[in-house]
């Protein structure tokens, strides 16, 4: 009998085989006399052949792996089996697999992206289980072989599973429910934005953590997981001549283990891999694991950590030692590099002044001499002034703007260099539209997920030309794109469509939710029309800012309240007219100015009427004042008729008031849905719009007769321009609405919702599925029911309310999201200046210098965009600029 027969012997007689397994016969189980041992050897060997033969059970395998009949038998059940694949059942957890690897990896808990870890597995088990995995496949779950400390990432360690079908785990440390394993890891990480992070989760767990899920995050004080093979006495080296490196560079390995690091404590590697992750060996591109920058040389990624400015910009979160280290490193070199060298400085002026400088000494080089070029990105500040104001370059010649930068730096000192004329337009301009490039690249990243929105940006200039500005908003901010002449293409709805065709296609049509117009007028609508039809899941919207002043100027355009208005104009003219009574009325105001001009035109008779009637009393006592009486213009025509109206006429301030309380309202609204709220207004229009009406109402005590003009008004514009289904759908879809009594869905918001379903999700399954889902988000079932989630369905934005508890509803979540996250305004809140894009557009300048101010137009948009005011902000002059000296309401035109 050899020794394999034995082998099989035992483990065909061993009581739990002969139990487990219903495949072999029960003779088997009586025991044999040792004279006959020979005998039931062969019998059962032959017996085993059998049941092989005619595939009554699957043992591929098992003669030369002992696991498999372990997990078979002790750990399993089979289920069934079809075409020699079996299926499989834990005898812990109840859970199927299929195949004797998965069932191994289901008991060990290695190899989590290819099958669920058994949560029920006693630990002897899973650890005997762990150990007959492979080690490549379980080096991210346990390094203890190596001698490692480390914590253990998979989430089961520190998680309770609480529904396995939606996978929802509840945390161990501070109780969260999440909606998923990978969110959970998010949640321990606290790196994820709509992801709750745990404020007590250990602090190994949460570095280890972070090393599985963002490996490029690592650091290098943190030990790094080294993937080794099995069996493996030495790690593979890295060839010194693959990349071209320098010797010192390629010297070291790649599994470099920092166990091994005789370096002192105190002390800083200066080899690259410690501190960067290597994205291609051959051009050296490496990324910074502390800001993550990119970059094309060892060398400079050094001057990077160092903070040796002049090649590359300095690293703003790398630890202070390694800082020193590669500053010092990085000097020593860069002595080296000097020897017998002749350094050339500029002073930036018109005329070159060179000033040669030779090292004789080169080691002799200090810190101070070599570090850092800290005047060349003050340049670039100073630059970026320039380009986000749109200030003209020849400025930077003038004297007086460099004995000012010379004053500011310290001192009239004139060490520091003025960047001049050709450095703006230069070095400095493609720094700042790499910079920009680089910002805008990352917005366009977000679009995938949240979607965008073009805003189109009208308008004509002084010269009788029609312009636009496009402009993408999303969650990540506005960028801007590009600007477009249309005065030879004006009332061409197909030229238009080509432009905007040409627009989408540049965006991505996957990633466009909707077109946001500034105007109905001129060929607009049917522009909206077609392109709805050629793009049915983008919808065609009007800037509701733009529909707001429309309301407003149509109410000022209402019988009585245009009489008020032209009093009220008649008023402030012959105030700002005269510098005598200007100065008068300052000092009765304490300075307060009647009169403001704003972006929407309409809304500046509003603006001005409010100021007045805010200043009332103090109007009054300056028209009885002696300091009036004594003027001159007191005893004249215009005099004698605005202090009458002033002080004697008791129904101009009634129709004053009367007038303020409709307009204030809209005036909240415009200042609401243009910033006032950080979140996208999309899912807010419908309560806004219709708490105007109802401030309206009470305003006017109920009483229909004053307050249904009004209200006529609004619902005109409402229904013709400003509604769209994108807006109904908005409103269904947001979770601090739906939830509370006032919520009212009449047939006009259910049809807009079933509209925006069959026009953005093409999918027929899908559109299923989100209608079955959508009940389920109607009942708040499931985590729509959570305690957090019903704390925060009116703080969280919409967008971000979805994401972090529709988990359970992907196909709601995804459409939601993409809803949630648009604007319902247009370009015209952010107040992008026009002259620089009425001056690309200017015909007559050569390529190069047209290439340029469109670069240079390209930053200066994108920076105003970029610095926009902080969200919560005070908005109060959120549409106010500069008013016109010629402006009809203080000068233009006659009494």
């Amino acid at each position: 009998m050899t020794t394999a027969d034995v082998q099989v012997f035992h483990h065909l007689a061993s009581p739990h085989l002969l139990t487990a397994s219903s495949t072999l016969s029960p003779r088997l189980i009586r025991p044999s006399p040792p004279n006959k041992i020979l005998v039931s050897v062969n019998y059962v060997v032959a017996e085993l052949k059998r049941k092989v033969w005619h595939k009554e059970i699957d043992f591929k395998g098992m003669a030369t792996n002992e696991v498999t009949v372990s997990v078979l038998l002790d750990h399993g059940t089979l289920v069934n089996k079809i075409n020699n694949r079996v299926r499989l059942r834990c005898n812990y957890c109840g859970k199927e697999v299929s195949g004797y690897s998965r069932l191994k990896q289901h008991l060990g808990g290695g190899m989590r992206g290819e099958v669920t870890p058994c949560l029920n597995v006693p630990e002897d088990v899973k650890v005997q289980m762990e150990s007959r995995l492979p080690r490549t496949k379980i080096a991210h779950v346990n390094n203890s072989r190596q001698g490692k400390n480390e914590a253990v990432v998979d989430f089961h360690h520190h998680g309770t599973l609480v529904d396995h079908v939606k996978r929802r785990v509840r945390c161990n440390y501070c109780g969260e429910e999440i909606n998923s394993y990978s969110l959970f890891m998010y949640h321990l990480v606290g790196t994820h934005e709509y992801v709750v992070p745990c404020n007590k989760v250990p602090e190994d767990v949460k570095v280890h953590m972070r090393n599985r899920l963002l490996p490029e995050t690592r650091k290098p004080d943190e030990h790094r997981e080294v993937l080794q093979w099995s069996n493996s006495s030495s790690s593979p080296r890295r060839d010194s001549s693959s990349d071209g490196c320098s010797p010192d560079e390629s010297s070291s390995s790649w599994t470099r283990d920092s166990s091994s690091d005789d370096s002192s404590p105190d002390e800083a590697s200066v080899d690259v891999r410690d501190h960067a992750t290597v994205l291609d060996t051959k051009k050296g591109r490496v990324r910074c694991n502390y800001c993550a920058k990119e970059m094309n040389n060892y060398t400079r990624f050094r001057q990077h950590l160092g903070g040796i400015r002049g090649q590359v910009s300095p690293c703003v979160e790398v630890p202070e030692v390694i800082k020193v280290q590669m500053r010092k490193y990085s000097l020593r070199a860069l002595s080296r590099k000097r020897k017998h060298s002749v350094v050339v400085e500029y002073s930036g002026s018109d005329q070159v002044d060179e000033k040669l400088q030779v090292l004789h000494n080169p080691e002799t080089v200090n810190e101070e001499e070599a570090e850092d070029d800290s005047p060349r990105q003050t340049q670039r500040c100073v630059g970026r002034f320039f380009f986000a104001n749109g200030i003209d370059f020849i400025a930077a010649n003038s004297s007086t703007f460099e004995k000012m930068i010379h004053a500011l730096v310290g001192g009239g000192s004139t060490a520091y260099k003025v960047p001049s004329c050709d450095d703006l337009k230069g070095w400095i301009l493609e720094g700042e539209l790499k910079a920009m490039r680089e910002h805008v690249q990352k917005v366009v990243c977000s679009w995938g997920s949240t979607g965008c929105s073009i805003l189109l940006d009208g308008w004509t200039d002084d010269k009788g030309r029609n312009m636009i500005n496009f402009v993408v908003d999303s969650p990540q901010g506005p960028i801007f794109i590009k600007s477009a002449d249309l005065s030879d293409s004006i009332g061409d709805v197909d030229a238009m469509i080509s432009l905007l065709t040409g627009v989408i296609e540049e965006i991505g049509v996957q990633n466009v939710v909707q077109i946001v117009t500034y105007t109905t007028g001129g060929s607009m609508e049917a522009v909206g029309k077609q392109m709805t039809e050629k793009y049915k899941s983008i919808f065609w919207t009007v800037c509701a800012s733009h529909c707001i002043g429309l309301m407003l100027e149509k109410i000022g355009m209402l019988g009585t309240e245009r009489g008020v208005l032209g009093k009220a104009k008649t008023i402030t003219k012959f105030i700002y007219s005269h510098e005598t009574v200007l100065k008068l009325m300052k000092e009765h105001t304490l300075g307060f100015d009647l009169v403001s001009s704003s972006r929407i035109r309409s809304m500046m008779p509003f603006l001005i009427l409010g100021a007045i009637e805010f200043q009332k009393n103090n109007l009054r006592k300056m028209f009885i004042s002696p300091e009036w009486k004594n003027l001159t213009l007191a005893s004249t025509a215009d005099g004698k008729m605005v202090a009458d109206l002033v002080t004697g006429e008791p129904s101009f301030w009634t129709e004053v008031e009367m007038l303020v309380k409709a307009s204030t309202p809209l005036i909240c609204a415009l200042h609401l849905l243009n910033g006032e709220d950080s979140r996208p207004q999309l899912g807010y229009i419908y309560r806004t719009m219709g708490r105007v009406k109802e401030t309206i109402k009470k305003m006017y005590e109920g009483r229909k007769a004053e307050y249904q003009p009004f209200w006529t008004v609004i619902d005109g514009i409402w229904d013709d321009q400003l509604h769209s289904p994108i807006h109904a759908a908005g409103y269904y879809l947001n979770p601090g609405l739906i939830y509370f009594k006032d919520f009212y869905a009449d047939n006009e918001v259910k049809a807009g919702l079933l509209c925006c379903i069959v026009r953005i999700v093409e999918d027929e399954r899908e559109q299923d599925l989100i209608a079955l889902q959508f009940d389920e988000y109607r009942k708040a079932s499931g985590a729509f029911g959570s305690g957090d989630a019903v704390d925060q369905r009116a703080k969280l934005a919409p967008a971000k309310w979805w994401s972090l508890y529709g988990g359970e509803c992907p196909e709601l979540q995804r459409f939601a999201i993409r809803i949630l996250s648009q604007t319902c305004t247009g370009a015209l809140r952010y107040g992008l200046k026009r002259s620089l894009t009425e001056e690309l557009h200017m015909k007559g300048r050569n390529c190069l210098k047209q290439k340029r101010l469109t670069e240079l137009t390209f930053v200066h948009h994108n920076l105003q965009l970029q610095n926009l005011p902080a969200s919560n902000s005070d908005y109060t002059d959120v549409f106010l600029e500069p008013i016109d000296p010629m402006d009809e309401w203080i000068g233009g035109g006659s009494m």
